[in-house]
């Protein structure tokens, strides 16, 4: 038998025979170019897959949705550790907001912290949640009022047109004020990355602001914070006139009468304009409130009632009631139960910028969080609001 024969039956070359390097080197080139041709088919299959998995799916909303995860990363490493390098680069790349650094060195929080706050802030039993809430950019918040009747008359084909008196227009600017909040955690919770510190900072911000801000809507004096509505000037609503809130006496001092208490409220209700009745709101705290439910008409009927539904508010006469802390106690004189289209007679003007600076020298070993923002607020219409005074007259 031949040799050929031999390696042909046997599939082999025969013990001792030498293959050439040309043929070692074309089978390795073979075996490297079907590796290479399977990873690009498996490659191009990996590829159509993932384009399958993307239909449907919810395109991002903008550009700058897409860019709020570097600012979140970058405000959470300078509140964690100070550094602001990634913070700058935005700014300077035009990433983030052109005021990013603050004035007096402090930066503007990442637009998840912003909405956390201002969310809680909306939820917070305040007057902020029936006024008229504004965003401006300067700082005071102008609003025109037109508080006089425009005239009119009757006239014919043939009689001249008499003039008529025009209506008065009156400016009440509402500055915004610095308010602020000065939380502190320490450097070693900080370092915790388990610990959320953007959630903690949010909550401790918000709940600050929150009560600051409840308190001067409905007290506040107007000196470096929002005037409230109940350190206006109270007016006897029989001779009401503007600049001052009108308000109904409960005929008792310092608490409702014996008999006939639900017709103070009723006169209440009533004193307030047509016009201002359909958006009206009760406004009282919780102690006034126990003692408001409990009131009957002549029938023996609860004027109170429980909202239908979770989340709606308790009606009193038919109109929502706000509870809100920050209104005083039933007592001698005092303004206990407002009532009126908020809406239409406060205003709350903020700036939209929320600012962290951080400060890890003053309270050694913790660290200071020093935030602010601006806010103001005051009546813009003194006829759409009305109270209920505990006195005699």
């Amino acid at each position: 038998m031949s040799q050929s024969e031999t390696t042909s039956r046997t599939g082999g070359d025969v013990p001792g025979s030498e293959t050439p390097a040309s043929e070692v080197k074309t089978a390795l080139t073979g075996f490297i170019h079907d590796i290479n041709e399977r990873l690009q088919k498996q490659e191009e299959r990996l590829t159509m897959l993932d384009r399958k998995s993307q239909i449907g799916r919810r395109p991002a909303l903008s550009a700058a949705a897409s860019e709020d995860a570097p600012h979140q990363k970058a405000f959470e490493a300078y509140v964690r550790s100070g550094d602001d390098d990634a913070l700058r680069g935005l700014a300077l790349e035009g990433k983030a907001m052109s005021s990013a650094v603050a004035a007096d060195g402090g930066y503007l929080v990442d637009p998840e912290t912003s909405e956390t706050v201002k969310s809680v802030l909306k939820s917070t039993a305040s007057i902020r949640q029936v006024a008229n809430v504004v965003t401006v950019e300067a700082t005071a918040y102008d609003v025109l009022i037109d508080h006089g009747e425009l005239e009119s008359g009757w006239a014919d084909e043939t009689s001249a047109s008499t003039e008529t008196g025009t209506g008065q227009l009156e400016r009440i600017s509402i500055p915004l004020y610095e308010l602020s909040a000065l939380p502190k955690v320490s450097q070693r919770l900080l370092d915790d990355s388990a610990f959320d510190v953007e959630s903690w900072l949010a909550g401790r911000i918000a709940d600050k602001f929150a009560r600051a801000e409840a308190a001067s809507f409905v007290n506040g004096d107007g000196i470096n914070k929002p005037t409230g509505f109940l350190t206006k000037p109270l007016i006897a609503n029989g001779s009401w006139s503007w600049g001052g809130i009108g308000y109904v006496a409960s005929g008792e001092d310092g608490a409702f009468p014996i008999t006939n208490a639900a017709d103070r409220i009723v006169d209440l209700v009533y004193a307030l304009g047509a016009e201002y009745r359909a958006n009206a709101t009760f406004v009282m705290n919780s102690k006034t409130a126990g003692a408001v439910r409990k009131i009957k008409d002549a029938d023996g009927r609860f004027l109170w009632s429980d909202g239908l539904a979770a989340g709606e508010p308790a009606r009193l006469l038919g109109y929502p009631v706000l509870i809100a802390e920050d209104m005083p106690d039933i007592a001698s004189d005092a303004a206990a139960i407002a009532i009126g289209d908020f809406g239409a007679g406060y205003t709350v003007a903020e700036r939209p910028d929320l600012r962290i600076l951080r400060d890890p020298f003053s309270a050694k070993p913790n660290v200071l969080f020093y935030a602010t923002k601006r806010v103001g607020g005051d009546v813009s219409d003194f006829a759409a609001i009305k109270v209920l005074r505990f006195s005699v007259s």
